[in-house]
C-alpha cells in the first residue's frame, strides 16, 4: 500500500504579514495531482489542518475545498486533529465525511478504533492518535501522571490490544501529533511543555509498521517507521534552511517500509541575512537573495536611519528587520540578553526567585512553579478548544 503523509498544513496563517492562503491553495493542488500521478492509495493527514481554534472563513473554504478534491480522487484519507486545531469543530460531521472516504478521527476515545483499508495483500489498521492534552485526557486514559509520555502510553496500549485482536499479517499505521525524542523543532511550532517535558521517546510506538507525526516543521526521520512530514510551507525563517516535502512511504506486503520525500512546491525562497546595513546593500554575493523573502540582522553599532525603506530598495520582499549591535562583551544589553538565550520560562522563573532572595527555589518550590505553568498552558488550551 502506497501511502502519502503530510502534516501541519496551518490554513490560515499569514507569514509575516504576507498572506499565505493563496501558497496553501496551490499545494492543495499539488496534494492532489501527487496523489493521481503517483498512485497513491491512501492519504495520511499527521494534525495541525488550521492554525487556530476559530480558523478564518477563508481558511475553513480552502479546507472544504481539499476535502472535495480528495474525495473526487476516490483515495482514502485519514486525519488527525493537532494541538492548533479545535478537535470538537474539526470532528463535526466526522460520520457523514467518512462516508465519502474522508475519515476523520479528533476523539481521545477513539485512538483503539482503527479505519481499516485494504489492498492486494491484505488489511492496513490506520489509527489516529490526535494531539492529547495530558490534563485534559488523563482521566479518559486513567494515567496517574499528567504527562505527554503518559498518555500517549496508554493509547498506545490501546493500539497495540486491538491490533493484537486482529488476524494475523494485519499492518498497522499509526497517526499522531506529537514532540518526539530526536526530533529537531523550529521557531514556528506552539510549545506543548508539560511537567518541564515536552519529548517523548520514539518507542512509545514500537509494535506498529509504520508511525506518521505531525507537529515538528521540518521535514525529519527519527527511526526507518518513525517520521515527521514537516510543514509543507514555511512560518518562520527558523526554516530558511528546509526542504519542505511530504512522504510517499510504501507498506509492504510484509510490513516492510520504503520512503521517498516529495518535494513541495514554495512561493519565494528564504533567506536570513547579517551584517551592517552599508555591507547588507552593498555586498555583490547577496545578488541571489534580492528575490527571496529576507531577514536582515543589523549589526550596526548605531541604529542607522530608515533602515527597512534603504534595505527595501535592493531587496523589495524584506520582511523581518532585527537589532543585534556589535558591542563590548561586558555591555549589559549583551550579557542580559546572553542569559536569557536558549532558557525556558520555568528557567527564567528560577533565575528570578534567586536574584530577589539570594537562594534559589528548593524541589518543592520548583514543583509549585512548574505547577503554575502546565496550568497556564492548560487554561490557554482549554480556552482555545472551547473557542
Amino acid at each position: 500500500m502506497r501511502l502519502l503523509h503530510t502534516s501541519d498544513w496551518h490554513l490560515g496563517r499569514a507569514f509575516h504579514r504576507v498572506n499565505m492562503l493563496g501558497a496553501q491553495a496551490g499545494f492543495i493542488g499539488h496534494l492532489v495531482a501527487t496523489v493521481r500521478e503517483r498512485d497513491v492509495d491512501a492519504v495520511v493527514v499527521a494534525g495541525d489542518v488550521y492554525d487556530r481554534a476559530v480558523p478564518p472563513l477563508a481558511a475553513v473554504e480552502l479546507f472544504d475545498d481539499a476535502l472535495h478534491r480528495l474525495a473526487d480522487a476516490g483515495v482514502p484519507t485519514v486525519m488527525i486533529s493537532g494541538n492548533h486545531d479545535s478537535a470538537r469543530r474539526l470532528g463535526v460531521g466526522a460520520g457523514l465525511i467518512g462516508r465519502a472516504g474522508i475519515h476523520l478521527r479528533t476523539a481521545p476515545s477513539e485512538v483503539g478504533t482503527p479505519v481499516v483499508l485494504q489492498d492486494a495483500h491484505g488489511n492496513v489498521a490506520f489509527y489516529g492518535l490526535p494531539y492529547l492534552e495530558p490534563a485534559l485526557v488523563k482521566d479518559e486514559f486513567g494515567t496517574e501522571k499528567a504527562g505527554h509520555e503518559q498518555v500517549l502510553r496508554a493509547a498506545m496500549d490501546r493500539v497495540r490490544a486491538d491490533l493484537a485482536a486482529r488476524a494475523r499479517g494485519t499492518r498497522s499505521v499509526v497517526l499522531a501529533h506529537a514532540f518526539v525524542t530526536g526530533g529537531e523543532a523550529s521557531d514556528s511550532e506552539r510549545d506543548i511543555t508539560v511537567g518541564g517535558v515536552a519529548s517523548v521517546p520514539a518507542g512509545v510506538f514500537d509494535g506498529v509498521d509504520y508511525t506518521a507525526l505531525g507537529h515538528l516543521h521540518g521535514c525529519q526521520t527519527i527511526t526507518d517507521r518513525v517520521r515527521y512530514s514537516g510543514s509543507p510551507l514555511p512560518y518562520s525563517f527558523s526554516e530558511a534552511d528546509h526542504r519542505k516535502s511530504m512522504w510517499l512511504v510504501d507498506l509492504g506486503a510484509d510490513g516492510s517500509v520504503t520512503a521517498e520525500r516529495v518535494d513541495c512546491p514554495l512561493p519565494r525562497r528564504l533567506a536570513r541575512l547579517r551584517g551592517t546595513l552599508e555591507e547588507l546593500l552593498a555586498d555583490p554575493a547577496l545578488a541571489r537573495h534580492e528575490d527571496a523573502w529576507v531577514e536582515a540582522t543589523l549589526t550596526d553599532p548605531v541604529r542607522p536611519a530608515e533602515p527597512m525603506a534603504r534595505l527595501s530598495e535592493r531587496f523589495p520582499h524584506t520582511l523581518s528587520l532585527v537589532f543585534d549591535p556589535d558591542r563590548a562583551p561586558d555591555d549589559p544589553d549583551v550579557t542580559y540578553a546572553r542569559r536569557l538565550a536558549g532558557r525556558s520560562d520555568q528557567q527564567i522563573a528560577e533565575d528570578f526567585v534567586a536574584h530577589v532572595r539570594g537562594a534559589g527555589p528548593d524541589a518543592h518550590e520548583r514543583a509549585v512553579l512548574r505547577d503554575a505553568f502546565d496550568a497556564v498552558r492548560a487554561d490557554r488550551t482549554v480556552r482555545e478548544v472551547a473557542g
